[in-house]
């Protein structure tokens, strides 16, 4: 009895030993390793491996966005077995395994809740709670094994498979977008596995951590540092890409050029290599090095493993030719190879291809042959397509026809796929819209202009032209229609394969197959009935592509005609001179109005051109044309402003004209007074020399010394045109031409002041002066109890400078001049401030009433 109690006893004490959790560092390591992999962290990586999967068999590359990616998920390594991954082993024999490794399971779409991708058989009772994504599960499963096996000795960790489970950790939050919580996992590796041979790669990912939080500084410093260290073949293949990568994140493309070469260099898959050599062209291109990014495309087609790869590849090389080399050669082979095989679904984007590279070599109308050859070939990318229909519309809008390129441009953002190349053509189609308006209505309103202006005779000889041509183009049309109803209802199908009487071959039999020929609703009830119901549901459509997509009813000719008010419908008197001579409008008011509306529409077109394609030579054109027909002052100004503005920085030349005739016929306007000194917008900080002129001019004001004065200022401007007191030297000149020339005048300079320096202090004073001086009011001023006191004209104020012996001072009034009239608002100056930055002295403000005793806006 003591024996079977003292065995129970015993037993209770193992099991009770056996279920105990452990602290890590009472755990024995001899057997934590293997059980580790075995258990929870294969679990973790299965997981990481499914949503690879699934995310590989979604991913599609997008050749249009300015970078491709260069691994893909079926690339990307798991945990810290790089071997694993056909882009990263070594040897034939580890591919090999590879290729005989069971195929990754497809989990369905990553990040749904209770999909397939969640079911992980193998998964314990700790697995998270259901409806968990992969990505979670597998977080979950590497901090699990962490938690459980890990085997710490004087804070070392002695289960060397832990390292695997905090990498699986890593890629997981990388790839959840938790960035900051990969590095805590990493910084865990760095503290507690120094020594591991395996800790190249935690700094890999360290540095892929710093990339997603855009601390660029430490993630290429990161990667530098290991750069410089003798690391391990199969890590340097992986700290290339991902480098390179990061490189251009932050926008160093040179840099990631060169390290893209390294990374072309190391890694042997050619899968790989295809891809680098790729990125490494659009990063060339944008660089503007088209000749290294041809070869670059060249090596990405050579590479290529893909189908898909090898066809974008070759629309590259297309893209960048550089139209010196044998274009005939390359427009062969392109053409050649569309023929051939499987390549000949891809024959559109041949022919787009064969497009950008005629326009390359100069030869637009071959080019745009091929583009239109690409629009009758069957859709493999709908990108090209639309893309294929952007660059015909371009061509019509180098020609000026906004309808055409308008037309071109909808069905291109009908077809396009790539969101931000659609956002970019939906502002040009807007602002070809907005230009065809107006080019057309120019054009109408000229054609009626110039007929206005014949005599009887010019006008009869005219439309009787036209009438004759368009008497040829509707006798054509009539055979055309007549030819049609001649056709329609006839049988034209083929009776020889359904009759053995319809062929003499008495060795014939009746083939009861489908007929090879022929249409087989070839009824003309069923034909009619149809036309009818699809003229109901979608009225008189063009007969082109995308053509439910299109609000287009009928041709381009048909939409410009319309634009130029051109009826479509026809009059029984077409054919009379008389009926169009009639319409021609006689009265002087509303010719008028035509010629306004034209002007006016001009002046748009100019600056539509400028301010939505930056075609600086046309704007200037058309609003030189608008100057040459003599439209109204307030258009006139307009234009010619434009003109300069447009154009005196760049190439004044063009501007020089514009100028002149504002300077000639409009000579006391704010527009000549920009014309005579062009605002600055940057200024430097004050020079002494600058200072002491202005103390001289200042000086010379003061003695009543105007022109003296006046032509201080002008030569210190124009020696000094960015000082900071240049502001300042244009108020006195204001306050000089006031007192010399009159109020008008100074009106004049005081609203170029407000134009050009609206946001310093004096463009502000000078705007407020303008308030009082354009004003019907007279004002009386007050002392602070209100008070009449005499009036004290506002001067012109010293700026701060370096010296402090100039007295505070006050002019006389302008009136005591005798140019401004007794009722007008007398404009007098202030006393002047210390040139130095003295402390300032409380001044009090006079306060402008007018005669009813009202408050005036007060002024310094």
């Amino acid at each position: 009895m003591k024996k079977n109690i003292l065995f129970l006893l015993v037993i209770c004490l193992i099991a009770s030993c056996a279920t105990k959790t452990k602290k890590p560092e009472q755990r024995s390591k001899l057997l934590k390793g293997f059980s580790t992999y075995y258990n929870t962290l294969f679990n973790a990586k299965d997981a990481l491996n499914s949503e690879f999967t699934t995310r590989d068999k979604a991913h599609k590359d997008n050749f249009y966005a300015p970078y491709i990616p260069i691994l893909t998920f079926e690339d990307q390594p798991l945990g810290s077995d790089l071997g694993q991954s056909t882009a990263f082993a070594e040897n034939s024999m580890k591919m090999a395994e590879v290729a005989n490794r069971p195929s990754r399971r497809n989990t369905g779409a990553p990040n749904i809740p209770n999909g397939p991708g969640n079911d992980l058989s193998n998964a314990d009772d700790a697995a998270p709670a259901k409806g968990a994504t992969t990505l979670e599960i597998a977080e979950a499963k590497a901090l699990k094994a962490i938690n459980k096996y890990s085997v710490t000795r004087n804070g070392e960790e002695k289960n060397k498979q832990i390292f695997d489970a905090y990498m699986i950790l890593a890629q997981s939050r990388i790839y959840r977008n938790k960035p900051l919580e990969a590095l805590d996992a990493l910084n865990n590796v760095f503290t507690r596995m120094k020594d591991d041979k395996r800790i190249p790669l935690a700094r890999i990912y360290q540095g892929v951590a710093y990339d997603k939080i855009k601390d660029y500084h430490r993630a290429h410093e990161t990667f530098a540092k290991l750069k410089g260290e003798k690391i391990n073949k199969t890590y340097a293949k992986l700290l290339s890409i991902y480098y390179a990568e990061s490189l251009l994140d932050a926008g160093k493309k040179e840099d990631a050029a060169k390290e893209l070469d390294v990374a072309f260099e190391l890694n042997s898959n050619r899968k790989l290599k295809s891809r680098i050599a790729y990125l490494r062209g659009q990063v060339l291109e944008n660089l503007g090095q088209n000749d290294k990014a041809r070869e670059s495309y060249t090596a990405a087609y050579k590479y290529s493993s893909d189908f898909e790869f090898e066809v974008k590849s070759q629309i590259a090389i297309a893209k960048t030719f550089n139209g010196k080399g044998d274009y005939n050669g390359a427009k062969n082979y392109l053409e050649g190879i569309s023929k051939k095989g499987t390549y000949g679904s891809r024959k559109n984007e041949f022919y787009y291809a064969l497009g950008l590279m005629a326009n390359k070599a100069g030869k637009k109308d071959e080019a745009q042959q091929f583009f239109r050859k690409s629009l009758f070939e069957k859709v493999s990318d709908p990108q090209i397509r639309g893309l294929a229909y952007y660059e015909i519309g371009k061509s019509y809008l180098e020609k000026n026809d906004y309808i055409g390129a308008g037309t071109y441009y909808d069905s291109a953002l009908a077809v396009m796929t790539y969101e931000p190349s659609k956002i970019l053509l939906q502002d040009q189609s807007a602002y070809i819209k907005k230009i065809s308006k107006n080019y057309y209505l120019i054009k109408k309103n000229d054609s009626i202009l110039s007929l206005a202006k014949m005599d009887n005779a010019q006008k009869t000889d005219f439309f009787s032209k036209y009438i004759a041509k368009l008497k040829i183009k509707e006798e054509k049309e009539e055979q055309e229609r007549r030819r049609a109803e001649r056709n329609k209802g006839f049988d034209t199908g083929d009776y020889n394969a359904n009759s053995i009487f319809a062929n003499n071959n008495s060795n014939s039999f009746e083939d009861f197959g489908v007929t090879t020929k022929g249409f087989y609703f070839n009824n003309t009830g069923t034909v009619s009935k149809g036309t009818s119901s699809f003229k109901q549901v979608w009225g008189e459509r063009a007969l082109s592509d995308n053509w439910r997509f299109s609000k287009k009813m009928a041709s381009i000719e048909d939409m410009k005609s319309e634009a130029l008010g051109v009826t479509a419908a026809p009059n029984p008197r077409r054919f009379e001179p008389a009926y169009y001579i009639e319409q021609i409008p006689t009265n002087q008011e509303k010719l008028a109005q035509l010629k306004k509306d034209r002007d006016t529409a001009s002046l748009g077109l100019g600056i539509m051109y400028q301010n939505y394609f930056t075609n600086t030579p046309l704007a200037t054109k058309t609003l030189y044309d608008l100057v040459d027909v003599k439209p109204e002052e307030k258009v006139m100004l307009q234009a010619l402003y434009e003109i300069f503005a447009m154009n005196y920085e760049k190439t004044p030349q063009a501007a020089e004209r514009a100028k002149q005739i504002l300077l000639t016929d409009y000579p006391y306007t704010s527009y000549a007074e920009f014309a005579r000194n062009p605002k600055n917008n940057s200024f430097v900080k004050s020079t002494e020399d600058v200072e002491n002129e202005y103390k001289r001019a200042y000086a010379l004001y003061e003695a009543e010394k105007f022109a003296e004065s006046k032509e201080v200022i002008d030569q210190t401007i124009q020696k000094f045109p960015k000082d900071a007191l240049v502001p300042k030297l244009y108020l006195l000149n204001a306050f000089n031409t006031g007192k010399a020339s009159g109020k008008e005048v100074m009106i004049l300079q005081l609203e170029q002041i407000a134009l050009n320096y609206s946001k310093t202090p004096e463009g502000i004073r000078a705007k407020e002066m303008l308030n009082y001086l354009k004003s019907d009011l007279s004002f009386q001023a007050t002392d602070n109890k209100g008070n009449a006191v005499p009036q004290q004209p506002a001067s012109p104020t010293l700026p701060p400078g370096k010296n402090k012996n100039i007295p505070n001072t006050a002019n006389e009034d302008l009136n005591n001049q005798g140019k401004l009239k007794a009722n007008e608002l007398q404009v007098q100056p202030m006393p002047t401030e210390n040139i130095n930055n003295t402390p300032q002295q409380k001044s009090e403000k006079s306060k402008f009433k007018n005669k009813n005793g009202q408050d005036g806006p007060q002024k310094q």
